[in-house]
């Protein structure tokens, strides 16, 4: 049985490097110039140094365009042609323009794909895979591939919308952000007053009741049965997520599919994954539709429940490979001999290490709270690298 694509998103360079470091076969982002630019900082310019990394990239191009922007699009199109290998796309213009340009194309869940003879329709137009609805059962994801002859790919993991594939307007009908066009303010996550217009006006807050705040999707527990499935791509969402985020699930999943292949995929090391997860971002999690309508869909709250924190402590100043010797310029908060670190960069990815020693001046201390300091490490990292505290709450 063929391993299914573990696909990832990026939003700067240092998740994708750290996308690529934990394990991923593919990795999709938007660019900084085109309708999604809130949750992209990648740039055209970047796309060159791209190639040297030997995975799938994937250029997200699924919003909606309205004629005036159509040749902005063209131009995209025309300058990412070289270092992209597919764009992810719903949009019957996009979709034509990449067909004269005879470039691979998937298409999006916007499209909200959730039967076999709109697989086939896309199929007929070129498209060489689909990203099905978010609301299909397992069974209903197997019916649409056989039937359909086409690859699928689906999400396993991230941030859930409260409306069907993401079709959401209420942030464009608050504030003119439109979640279709890649700006979705997310305030749906928000505690609401519900109030009783007829007796007396009376107002409740719903409190611990999110009613608008769905769960986040996790997988994991049953991955194999989508590896069972036959499901070619597994979507981990998040281009808005922070790097620290898809490097612990990034690495999570990796585990878990390749262990599943080789057959030490179980109940203990579902337990240790899973604990990993919820280190980083999450509300709580949820199995989604895959078996059927979710029951107890709802957060119960509106923040993270992460089980770890990042705080800022500075920035990289020098590095000395041969000692293995990096020099910190501690700004915010103090680090402490043995601390634990997340250390990002464009070039570093992240990574997770230990203070192993500190020394100020060339006197070992146990302690900083401002200025430079030197500190042992087990990794590389590069000047102009970001320095985290990375702590149990």
């Amino acid at each position: 049985m063929k391993k299914p694509e573990l696909l990832v998103p990026a939003n700067s360079l240092a998740t994708l490097k750290t996308a690529i470091d934990a394990g991923a076969d593919a990795v999709y982002f938007g660019l900084k110039l085109n309708s999604n630019m809130r949750t992209s900082n990648i740039q055209i310019s970047d796309l060159p140094n791209l190639k040297k990394y030997k995975i799938k990239k994937y250029l997200t191009l699924n919003s909606i365009y309205y004629d005036v922007q159509l040749e902005n699009l063209k131009n995209v199109i025309e300058k990412t042609k070289d270092y992209i290998d597919a764009y992810i796309c719903w949009d019957l213009a996009t979709i034509q323009l990449l067909k004269k340009n005879n470039l691979p194309f998937f298409i999006s869940t916007q499209a909200s794909i959730s039967n076999s003879e709109s697989a086939k329709f896309y199929k007929e137009l070129g498209a060489k895979k689909i990203v099905l609805a978010r609301e299909l059962t397992l069974e209903q994801i197997k019916k649409v591939k056989e039937r359909a002859d086409i690859p699928v790919e689906v999400f396993i993991h991230g941030s859930m919308c409260m409306a069907v594939s993401g079709r959401c307007f209420i942030s464009q009908d608050l504030f003119k952000k439109s979640a279709n066009r890649g700006q979705c303010l997310n305030n749906c996550r928000r505690e609401y007053t519900i109030k009783d217009k007829q007796e007396g006006g009376e107002e409740m807050i719903l409190g611990d009741n999110y009613i608008l705040n769905a769960k986040d999707l996790c997988t994991l527990p049953f991955i194999e049965k989508l590896i069972e499935a036959g499901i070619d791509s597994f979507k981990i969402e998040g281009r808005n997520k922070k790097p620290e985020y898809i490097k612990a699930v990034t690495e999570a999943y990796r585990e878990a599919i390749d262990s599943y292949y080789e057959n030490k995929l179980d109940d203990k090391l579902k337990e240790k994954l899973m604990k990993k997860l919820k280190t980083v971002y999450h509300r709580e999690f949820n199995q989604g539709f895959f078996f059927g309508k979710p029951l107890d869909s709802f957060s119960n709250n509106t923040g993270s429940k992460a089980t770890k924190s990042k705080k800022f402590i500075g920035k990289i100043e020098n590095y000395y490979d041969k000692q293995k010797v990096a020099v910190f310029n501690v700004q915010a908060n103090p680090i402490k001999l043995k601390d634990s670190l997340l250390i990002i960069g464009n070039k570093t990815g992240t990574i997770e290490t230990t203070a192993l020693g500190l020394e100020v001046e060339h006197k070992k201390v146990k302690e900083i709270k401002k200025g430079l300091v030197g500190v042992k490490l087990d990794s590389k990292v590069r000047v102009n690298d970001e320095v985290y505290l990375f702590e149990d709450i």
